[in-house]
């Protein structure tokens, strides 16, 4: 079981839209609604500099500035409001008690990936957690499934691939994993459809109902 971070375990929007806004606030720029930041996150931190900063400002040395202080003003803030969805907490208790392995794969830097799974989903055993990570090109590449699926000494046709984003499934798609898309996220079902889930779930429980149907 593959499962994205934000927007699929962890309900983050609000400390990620906060924290960016405080800091394009600090440099002039102008702020956006939470619910934008649906569609500025998925591809990493500095992906989401650089979409919100106006078209005139997105040059290369604005764009680093502007990242490290958004970084600072995130890992300062980034457990505000952020939570498991409801429902996460029940369905790990339900794979765990499967013996079924448990694995994170973000875009998120690999340091606040490990941050955020030790505290906020301490509870639960994950086999392997990788964030984003210089030396391994992020999603949509599937570098990070095969390094997982190496580790776990399985194939990637094993797992089911679960997240919230374009991003994830396109993800999935190349890495040959089941592709389910989750509607409790940052994206839409259609959206999720076109680019190649398999299945699409409304709550975290209903995966425990599809994986009877579901063979890997």
């Amino acid at each position: 079981m593959c499962f994205d971070l934000n927007g699929t375990l962890l309900d983050s929007l609000v400390d990620l839209a906060d924290s960016m806004n405080a800091a394009l606030r600090e440099f002039g720029h102008p702020e956006y609604p939470t619910r934008a930041y649906r569609y500025f996150v998925g591809n990493g931190a500095r992906a989401l500099v650089t979409r919100t900063l106006p078209e005139v400002h997105r040059d290369p040395e604005t764009i680093e500035v502007v990242f490290q202080r958004y970084q600072a003003i995130y890992r300062a803030n980034w457990n505000n409001k952020t939570r498991p969805y409801p429902g996460i907490p029940e369905l790990l208790d339900a794979l765990q008690a499967r013996d079924l392995p448990l694995t994170v794969l973000s875009n998120k830097p690999h340091a606040s990936t490990i941050v955020c799974v030790e505290e906020i989903l301490k509870d639960w055993e994950f086999d392997v957690v990788l964030g984003q990570r210089d030396s391994v090109p992020h999603k949509p590449d599937p570098a990070g499934v095969f390094e997982i699926a190496e580790k776990l000494q399985l194939v990637p046709s094993d797992f089911l691939y679960l997240g919230d984003s374009v991003i994830d499934m396109q993800t999935a798609t190349v890495a040959g994993c089941v592709i389910v898309g989750v509607l409790w996220g940052f994206r839409e079902g259609d959206e999720l459809r076109q680019h190649g889930a398999q299945y699409l779930i409304e709550t975290p429980l209903d995966l425990l109902k599809l994986l009877p149907s579901v063979s890997v």
